[in-house]
């Protein structure tokens, strides 16, 4: 059985080089991920060149995924670079402070935090690590008090326990990256921090605008790491084309032991809204150090993948550690044993659905015949992608290949759980399109004489949302 759960990989000075990349989407990597929180724009767009280079020579259908990086809600920088904070002691965060920190207090790059907060306020400095108790406001300074100590240095994240910090998802800077993002048309650009649909509403206006020189509108990727996003989920969800469970800061405002529970309602959620879910942070971390994961780290990757995720990303494991090809070879691996283990009960997906489009139906159709004959593959010739996304939902060991004509069409399928994405010359007619997926798929080694599958199509060819046909079919 092929590995259905794609893998995510962040690029960054450890997996930068050519033959180290190659290396990389050769051992499993199906999209990249471009941090705009770190580098220049010139920089993203020769390293989206590089990927799609070697994505050719490598013969993979690879999806480029920008990041965008989000407000900037941390400390400023001090004088010898850290600074180590004592249980009890007073400390001081300055908006207005411009001189460098000590260990009296520092200042801020963020400078709404006076407003954002109120004496009781609990802080949690680099990821959770320190917490701070907020003790007063006085003009642009708030005084704390040390509740956790320990080692803080320049540029540190802050975030507020139970949410309630009103920086924008949308800095100014994050627009410039949009329109460079868009200078190397990606597939999926993922937004930060977003609260509610509008941030995603605004996202996609501004990337289909900057995009449209070259008619190009990317899937729009929330990031849930707000407290605020989770009961604006569904509405956040119908705004956008899928979701990253960013389990980092969204643990430091809800708490760890929340964040199980909500990774498990956020894919589900995901998936019967017909959404994508990447799950993401620190799936693999030990792996920046050592050869090997740990026991707790294959556990949290095989859950994710149990729980029914698109995708399980992979940040400075990939981006900064010393083992990046290993980390995605047992990535892969670790997929693959949990997807063997699942429990397929298709018939049970479709009581009490409803489907309001033909397409649709033709969608669930198909995976309701292959399923129940037990067909080789299911194959969907589809313009937009939306035939094997809406059939990916549902969990079915028959692999399913996207065969479009739109390079488009083929990257962004590379983060569908599930889905082959394959390149065909449009076709007019629809009995030689057919015939030349079947040819494809034989060519592959996919199907073999006197193997069944499924295939969809839509008749008259060529139109998004037209698929109108289901046909199983015996190869000769």
């Amino acid at each position: 059985m092929p590995r259905a759960t794609k893998i995510v990989a962040t690029l960054g000075p450890a997996s930068s080089d050519p033959e180290v990349l190659e290396r990389l989407l050769r051992a499993g990597v199906d999209v990249v991920r471009l941090n705009f929180s770190h580098g220049k724009a010139q920089d993203h767009i020769d390293r989206a060149n590089l990927v799609r280079s070697i994505a050719q020579k490598v013969g993979k259908p690879v999806a480029l995924m920008a990041d965008l990086q989000g407000p900037k809600i941390r400390v400023g920088k001090f004088a010898d670079g850290k600074v180590l904070l004592v249980n009890g002691a007073p400390f001081v965060l300055d908006a207005a402070r411009e001189a460098p920190g000590a260990l009296d207090g520092v200042g801020l790059d963020y400078k709404e935090l006076p407003r954002d907060v109120k004496p009781g306020d609990t802080l949690l400095l680099n990821d959770g690590l320190i917490v701070l108790t907020v003790d007063a406001v006085r003009g642009e300074q708030v005084h704390t008090l040390v509740k956790v100590g320990g080692e803080l240095s320049n540029n540190k994240g802050i975030n507020k326990q139970g949410g309630g910090l009103t920086a924008p998802a949308l800095t100014a800077k994050d627009m410039e990256d949009i329109k460079t993002a868009m200078a190397f048309q990606c597939d999926y650009l993922a937004v930060s921090f977003p609260k509610n649909a509008t941030d995603m509403e605004m996202a996609r206006q501004l990337a289909n605008v900057a995009g449209e020189p070259w008619r190009h509108k990317p899937a729009m990727i929330a990031k849930i790491e707000r407290s605020e996003a989770i009961p604006q989920l569904e509405n956040i969800l119908r705004a956008s084309d899928g979701i990253m469970v960013a389990r980092g800061d969204l643990a430091v405002e809800v708490g760890n032991a929340a964040v199980p529970a909500l990774q498990k309602k956020m894919i589900r959620m995901a998936r019967e809204m017909d959404k994508i879910t990447i799950t993401a942070t620190q799936m693999m971390e030990s792996m920046i150090v050592n050869p090997v994961p740990t026991r707790a780290e294959v556990s949290d990757v095989a859950n994710a993948v149990l729980d029914g995720t698109d995708a399980v990303m992979l940040s400075a494991e990939t981006a900064a550690g010393k083992y990046p090809v290993e980390t995605v070879e047992q990535m892969a691996l670790i997929a693959l044993e949990a997807e063997r283990a699942e429990d397929v009960r298709l018939d049970a997906n479709f009581t009490d659905r409803v489907f309001g489009r033909i397409d649709q139906s033709i969608a669930m159709g198909a995976l309701f015949t292959a399923y129940h004959l037990g067909c080789k593959a299911i194959v969907a010739l589809t313009e937009s992608g939306s035939t094997a996304l809406w059939m990916s939902r549902h969990n079915i060991h028959v692999p399913i290949f996207g065969i479009t004509s739109k390079p488009g069409s083929q990257a962004r399928m590379a983060l569908y759980r599930n889905v082959r994405p394959l390149l065909m010359t449009a076709h007019t007619d629809r009995d030689t399109a057919l015939t030349e997926a079947e040819q494809v798929l034989v060519q592959r080694g996919v199907l073999r004489p006197g193997d069944t599958y499924a295939i969809t199509c839509g008749e008259p060819m060529g139109y998004p949302g037209g698929t109108n046909m289901l046909k199983v079919c015996r190869v000769p």
